[in-house]
């Protein structure tokens, strides 16, 4: 029996024209933003190698529009912001879409986002934009491009990139809503992206001890920013990947928590590229995985550990500062909630940050999903009754965010989640003392 052919993309009734070596640098290739500050490295690393990468930040009705005009509304939330944002960016004239790529960051798992690739290139063959090419950026390599190649020095950049991002992230958060001086902990960010980025370039600061002189650098650059002795308000953010992060995708999730006197954590980006590791590591012990998939799982595990512990060991050092968790302890406070097993999505890893959170005092807990978005509603709303039971001071609130959905009504359930917490601090400052 004649072996099956594989299906090459081509197959799939739309045009897959190729990137090649020459648009490298004639092409700009737009990129949704999905991690404000990671994207911001990412997109350097991109182009000292040559790459003219543009990070998008087009945001507002119009963008969710473009996205409805294209992608079915029966595709997720982020599918419609992502490609929304290209869309937008191709209709404004402002590039030449006779020069030009889109990509677009792929997990492979086991939901619609593995659609995305598809979906973009129905939309520009709609357009009549069937000669633009669309890159997958993918450590699953879903795609290949002769243009367009991760060299290894590139893909280690691009991890350490995601490090320092969290690192800058984590400590912007907790400073800027407490600074004296407006703007201070923007200019830190700013700082430390042009010296990474120069260090980059020299392939300096990826290990080591410069590695670990960053860290300590960022973290110091933040411990002498100035900053007010007031109360604020402590939130914690999860959910989907790209609606916990984008505020695209949020309506400005992030900003409307500064307007209502809060500060806010969000877990790093770096606990999702350890979580699928772990779920090599599970497809194995539990779904037929192949051995050398676990066995390189087991590796990535390791050396994120390392780089994990330089993180933790960093913020010691400076005891104003909520350091993140230890992997390990996640998954155990994931075991606690919901088995591994359950994976699709952001899996159990959802409920496992909110138990983070809480366990670091941060008792109100956004909950931010995509309508409809089903891994992210069972492993979200459905945990919510077993982490209350686990966790009596939990205020938890989960938000529903779609192009349908009204922002007014997303910001009155936060604001009544708000409203709840204060009354429980009023509750406890208002009890006596006990000796």
């Amino acid at each position: 029996m004649a072996k099956k052919k594989r299906k090459e993309p081509c197959d799939y009734g739309f045009p897959n024209p190729p990137f090649t070596k020459e648009m490298k640098e004639t092409h700009d290739i737009l990129a949704p933003d999905i991690f404000p500050i990671h994207m911001m490295l990412i997109s350097e690393i991109f182009h000292m190698y040559g790459y003219r990468f543009v990070v998008l930040h087009d945001s507002g009705k119009a963008v969710i529009e473009k996205g409805l005009e294209h992608i079915h509304n029966d595709m997720c939330y982020p599918a419609i912001c992502t490609s929304g944002q290209q869309l937008y960016a191709l209709a404004s004239g402002e590039y030449d879409p006779h020069k030009v790529a889109l990509i677009q960051f792929q997990t492979g798992g086991g939901c619609r986002a593995s659609n995305y690739i598809w979906m973009l290139r129905k939309a520009l063959h709609n357009m009549g934009m069937d000669d633009i090419p669309v890159l997958s950026l993918s450590l699953s390599k879903m795609e290949k491009s002769s243009g367009f190649r991760i060299t290894k020095m590139m893909l280690a950049k691009g991890i350490v990139a995601v490090i320092y991002g969290d690192m800058l992230m984590l400590l912007k958060n907790q400073v800027k809503p407490y600074e004296a001086h407006a703007g201070d902990s923007q200019a830190v960010v700013d700082k430390w992206v042009r010296e990474l980025t120069e260090q980059f370039r020299r392939n300096k600061g990826l290990f080591g001890r410069g590695f670990r002189r960053n860290l300590r650098g960022i973290a110091e650059d933040f411990h002498r920013v100035e900053r007010l002795n007031v109360k604020k308000t402590k939130v914690g953010i999860v959910g989907e990947i790209y609606v916990k992060y984008s505020p695209l995708g949020n309506n400005g999730l992030e900003a409307f928590l500064e307007s209502q006197n809060c500060e806010f954590m969000v877990p790093g980006v770096l606990g999702f590229f350890q979580y699928m590791f772990d779920n090599q590591k599970t497809d194995r012990r539990l779904y037929g995985g192949t051995i050398r998939g676990a066995i390189a799982a087991k590796l990535g595990s390791t050396l994120v550990g390392r780089v994990e512990r330089a993180f933790i060991e960093t913020l010691r050092e400076y005891p104003e500062f909520v350091a993140p968790t230890p992997f390990s302890h996640i998954c155990e406070l994931g075991d606690r909630v919901i088995g591994r097993g359950v994976k699709m999505g952001e899996g159990w890893l959802l409920p496992a940050e909110i138990a983070e959170l809480l366990e670091k005092g941060y008792n109100n807990v956004i909950c931010a999903q995509p309508f409809g978005c089903l891994p992210n509603h069972i492993v979200g709303k459905g945990t919510v009754r077993t982490l209350r039971n686990l966790y009596p001071k939990a205020n938890i609130c989960p938000v529903d965010y779609d192009a349908g959905a009204s922002r007014v009504n997303q910001e009155n359930r936060i604001k009544l989640m708000l409203a709840m917490a204060q009354e429980s601090e009023a509750e406890a400052a208002a009890e006596p003392l006990t000796v």
